[in-house]
């Protein structure tokens, strides 16, 4: 049996967001497939940062952005001083249900307990239950309320949560797809910098054609024009943009940008001709592209 081999049979620590059965498990699970994963529930991205520095986990699974909410504005901070690599991404098709102990029926919900996010992207579905009286409580996450409604045997309580919560926690699915917006997705990044994971094939075997960078610019008029005429000549995709304020440096921002493109050659000359035009250049981490929204087949 050769190195790699015996890698691939060691049980790999990922670190997530939220309780056993959040959508954060589901997208390791997705990632990793078929070799054995061993999920490390964190209640915060602070705690998940916190795991990965104490080596107490090989590798975690982190939202990045939502289709519909848009942007996890503080994880591109935390994500970029933790100094760990983005080495993969996945998309998953975020499917909410309302959820609650068996036997219970939707006029018998009074509380609605979930992620705020999970609310957010389940307005159309909850906003009628709120006019006629039900309360909608957010909570640290959709999978960790169900587990409270599980555990406490709350009757005439319900949870937003995946089909994976529902069925872990023994409970039944009163409402299947309540968000608002079936085109739901959220991009979940990879990160670590353990020798066991970067050898794993998922990683090791890639095909890089993107590449997650920030950086600064100076405070000049067509500074970060500059940069972005610099990328499009060298045809490098654009695929996201999203700048976030400098803490202590009013109206001066840190940009992160994902890159897609085809030679990874042209790719380095484009960073090469970037990096005069930038202040803080950093490579946040170089991968191939996870599968996109736009190729799923939604139901």
């Amino acid at each position: 049996m050769n190195a790699k081999q015996e890698i691939v049979k060691e049980v790999i620590d990922v670190a997530i967001q939220g309780g056993y059965g959040s959508f954060h498990e589901i997208a390791a699970r997705k990632f990793f497939n078929d070799i054995k994963i061993n999920i490390v529930p964190c209640d915060t991205f602070n705690d998940l940062f916190d795991e990965l520095k104490d080596k107490k986990a090989d590798c975690a699974m982190m939202a990045i952005e939502n289709s519909v909410a848009g942007s996890l504005l503080p994880n591109y901070t935390m994500l970029r001083e933790s100094k760990l690599n983005v080495c993969g991404e996945v998309y998953l098709r975020i499917e909410q249900n309302l959820i609650a102990l068996p036997g219970q029926k939707l006029e018998d919900i009074k509380e609605i307990h979930s992620h705020p996010i999970a609310i957010q992207q389940s307005m159309g579905f909850l906003n009628p239950l709120r006019k006629k009286g039900v309360k909608v409580i957010e909570s640290d996450d959709t999978a960790l309320s169900a587990k409270w409604i599980h555990d406490e045997q709350l009757k005439g309580f319900a949870a937003i949560a995946g089909k994976l919560a529902a069925e872990m926690y023994h409970l039944e699915i009163i409402k299947e797809n309540v968000e608002t917006n079936h085109r739901n997705f959220t991009r979940f990044l990879l990160i670590t910098d353990n020798s066991k994971v970067l050898e794993l094939e998922q990683i090791s075997n890639q095909k890089i054609n993107k590449s997650s960078l920030c950086f600064k610019v100076s405070h000049d008029e067509g500074s970060l024009s500059q940069v972005l005429s610099v990328l499009a000549f060298y045809k490098m995709n654009l695929t996201k943009i999203q700048s976030l304020p400098i803490v202590g440096i009013e109206w001066e921002y840190q940009f992160y940008i994902d890159l897609m493109f085809d030679e990874y050659s042209r790719y380095k000359l484009a960073l090469g001709a970037i990096e005069p035009l930038t202040k803080e250049l950093e490579i946040l981490g170089e991968y191939q592209n996870g599968q996109r929204p736009t190729e799923n087949k939604i139901g």
